[in-house]
């Protein structure tokens, strides 16, 4: 591992309570991927990636089980549900690694690559893997907008390019333009498309659709 790396290893050990964790389910579950899950993109690689969409973490049952971001639990039944109504995926979605499901111009990640205890990581956990998200931006020669989901990953992204979060407060549905090592880019954030988010409306399946459907139109 170097500190230039865009992806973690899949056995990562800079935050010791999640390789804990890790360790634990990987015991309890020794079927499911328990690593650091890289980044999900398009057939063509970095350089047709228009819109990366920044998770908060994988889920214990989700991405941590399948080794795909947003795979296998409710928060990728929306998500996915979204970009295939949008059109920034193909193929049917069937919350496994392995359903065929292809990106759009579009690469999803997550702030922390490891799952963490109560999908909670800690603020150290979060820095400790900034260089990786920061890198990831940075490797994606043709990116337009960043689509970051819940607060957590709005203040890493901005955090991760050294940019001021009090210039660029999270809010759903906010928009900003943002100068970057000479790029132009726009961060959009929304509501995390989590169980409880929806459960209490904080978050609809239109609201979220509505982000989505503006990500589309900035890439298209």
């Amino acid at each position: 591992m170097t500190a230039l790396a865009a992806e973690a290893p899949a056995d990562c050990q800079l935050c010791p309570r999640l390789v804990a964790y890790r360790e634990a389910n990987a015991a309890a579950e020794p079927d499911w991927f328990n690593g650091a899950v890289p980044s999900f993109g398009p057939p063509g690689g970095d350089k047709d990636v228009r819109l990366l969409i920044i998770g908060l973490a994988p889920g214990r049952g989700g991405a941590n089980r399948t080794g795909r971001p947003f795979t296998g639990d409710w928060a990728g039944d929306l998500l996915y549900g979204s970009l295939a109504r949008n059109g920034l995926s193909d193929g049917t979605y069937a919350k496994h690694a392995d359903d065929g499901v292809t990106l759009n111009g579009t690469m999803i990640t997550n702030a922390v690559r490891c799952v963490p205890p109560e999908n909670k990581p800690v603020g150290a956990e979060v820095t400790q893997c900034r260089s990786f998200l920061t890198e990831r931006i940075r490797s994606l020669p043709n990116v337009r907008t960043l689509l970051c989901l819940g607060k957590i990953s709005h203040d890493a992204t901005l955090r991760s390019m050294g940019l001021r979060v009090a210039s660029s407060p999270f809010g759903h549905d906010t928009d900003y333009e943002l100068q970057w090592e000479g790029h132009d880019l726009r961060l959009r954030s929304s509501y995390h498309c989590s169980r409880y988010n929806t459960s209490t409306k904080r978050l609809t399946e239109e609201m979220f659709d509505a982000v989505i459907a503006k990500c589309a139109e900035d890439i298209a």
